[in-house]
């Protein structure tokens, strides 16, 4: 296939209300043109001055996803991960943090030869150089570019006069941009209204962008007559204002914009004439699995220190209905507070008696571990399939210690400096870290698995790659103990001084690990550890609950896998 001369750009922008989804039409639209054969990859900008998320709190940005090479990036990175299927990296995810502390370094070296340093030229050419970034090499035919924030916000601003200027400079052929925006449904009056479109285009052409594609957001379906209105208001054809109207499920939207010709006016515009038929039939398989299971439901408690705010486990939620798909079943979320068990004097067993597995999710700091120590230990003894990431492994490791090895001040030493039966310690290499952003251990790191245990089972394979983000190890000094008292250490790093997995050898399912599965489960590939503990949930949820609960000292065995 003929490939273009250039990279072709694609900026994504949003406006009338945040959350609109624009990172899942931007990896939607990605997912289609490469269906079509084209080389593809996407990229976010930030308008924050951070310089990267790691050291917000979840409840200010959601999960912070990490790389492959170890960036803390925006959570966006992992919807183009998850429906590209394809990695991204530190220059995947820009904020203006980044830009101004370039520009600001460029200015302390004597770079701008003593000139005043100003947004523009300065910041908007550093801005310009980082677009132009990803597309060199000759390695991608379409480079799409999501612009976080809403129209109208003064941070972004920089952000948008880069993209016109790029723009005239590129020509409209290798450069446009797609805009969403929200078409409201009034119930009182059963009405769609285009209003808040309209003013919201109005202010994109304030700063000099005029629109080449709309996609508007809505409850309802859009009719012609909303599409033909809209158009003649914002100066575009009918067949340029796509409908994305709510549906089932986040991965029905490429479908959605497929049967609205996204991918066919952007192909059009950006005079792309080579490219096959799209092939999604994976993709359809998926979605039908996902609405229409077979094999009945599933309930997972997710135990977590920010439950109100799910965008905190996104990538935890999403290899769940990853995982469900391939069990055939559906995934039911019960979002379960760490506190809870601490509030209610520590027993824990109201809020599990209707669940098939526990997850006790990642997370910082010392509020709700007792509670999460709590729930693990009434899955341990009830024998209910368990899955710690992380913190959650970090925690299961205290309560075995406690109540399996009689360590009774068993702690870590991220919650209690003074401990005295530290069974998780700083890692060696940050106990003179001082500064807390980008430096943890980040990004992908080897695992070597024991054969016969369940993670071998699950992954089928000795050596694994998977990626961290944490600063806390399981200590040496007390793994004899644990092991004399039936823990596998079932997986390491190859020189065998980090535990990285745990599991128990007469549990139907309890396993913790220190990196984050989640973080590589995609629609193509769901995670192994994540399929192997839906389908002990599955297997505990379809005939052997009862048996568990009556007595978890009967000589149980253990579900099938897959």
């Amino acid at each position: 296939m003929a490939r273009p001369k250039n990279v072709k750009h694609i900026f994504v922008t949003g406006g009338v209300v945040s959350s609109l989804g624009k990172g899942i039409l931007s990896a939607s639209l990605g997912l289609l043109l490469k269906s079509r054969g084209l080389r593809v990859a996407i990229q976010k900008y930030d308008p924050y001055i951070n310089v990267d998320p790691g050291t917000m709190s979840p409840y200010q940005h959601g999960e912070v996803y990490v790389t492959d090479d170890g960036a803390e990036t925006d959570l966006d990175l992992g919807h183009y991960e998850r429906f590209l299927d394809e990695p991204t990296s530190q220059a995947s995810n820009l904020t203006m943090g980044r830009v101004y502390k370039t520009v600001i370094d460029r200015e302390r070296q004597g770079d701008y030869l003593g000139g005043t340093v100003q947004v523009v030229p300065h910041v908007i050419d550093a801005i310009k150089e980082k677009m132009n970034e990803q597309g060199k090499g000759g390695t991608l035919d379409v480079l799409i570019t999501e612009i976080g924030g809403t129209i109208g916000d003064i941070e972004s601003l920089p952000f948008l006069e880069a993209m016109r200027q790029m723009k005239l400079e590129l020509g409209p052929k290798n450069l446009l941009n797609i805009h969403l925006t929200l078409v409201p449904y009034i119930k009182a009056a059963c009405e769609l209204k285009t209003k808040p479109t309209q003013h919201s285009v109005k202010m994109l052409l304030e700063t000099g962008i005029q629109p080449d594609i709309l996609v508007c957001r809505s409850e309802k379906p859009l009719s012609r007559e909303i599409k033909n209105k809209v158009g003649h208001f914002c100066n575009l054809h009918e067949s340029d204002v796509i409908g994305l109207n709510d549906c089932d499920t986040i991965y029905d939207v490429p479908l959605m914009l497929l049967n609205e010709q996204l991918d066919i006016r952007v192909l059009k515009k950006l005079s792309i004439k080579k490219y096959s038929a799209p092939e999604l039939s994976y993709w359809r398989d998926f979605c039908n699995k996902v609405k229409h299971p077979k094999d009945g439901e599933v309930t997972i408690a997710i135990c977590g220190k920010y439950t109100e705010y799910p965008d905190a486990y996104k990538s935890i939620l999403e290899a769940l209905v990853h995982t469900g798909a391939v069990n055939n079943v559906k995934v039911n979320i019960k979002l379960v507070r760490s506190e809870d068990a601490e509030e209610n004097g520590g027993k824990s067993g109201k809020f599990l008696k209707d669940v098939d597995g526990l997850l006790v999710a990642p997370g910082f700091g010392d509020r709700g571990i007792e509670g999460k120590i709590s729930f693990i230990r009434h899955a341990r003894e009830n024998n209910i399939p368990f899955l710690g990431i992380c913190l959650g492994m970090q925690c299961a490791s205290i309560e075995f210690a406690r109540n399996v090895c009689g360590l009774a001040e068993a702690n870590s030493t991220e919650f209690n400096k003074r401990c005295r039966q530290p069974v998780i310690d700083l890692m060696e290499n940050q106990k003179k870290v001082k500064e807390k952003g980008g430096t943890m251990r980040l990004g992908s790191y080897p695992c070597i698995l024991k054969e016969k245990t369940k993670v071998h089972q699950a992954y089928d394979k000795f050596l694994i790659n998977e990626r961290h983000r944490h600063r806390y190890e399981f200590n040496n000094d007390y793994r004899e103990l644990f092991e004399n008292n039936g823990m596998l250490f079932s997986g390491t790093s190859p020189n065998s001084e980090l535990v990285e997995i745990i599991e128990l050898k007469d549990h139907r399912w309890f396993v913790g690990v220190q990196f984050h599965p989640e973080l590589k489960s995609r629609v193509r590939s769901p995670h192994p550890l994540f399929k192997g503990f839906v389908a002990a949930a599955k297997a505990y949820a379809h005939g052997e609950r009862q048996l568990s609960l009556e007595s978890v000292t009967l000589p149980l065995e253990e579900p099938e896998e897959g």
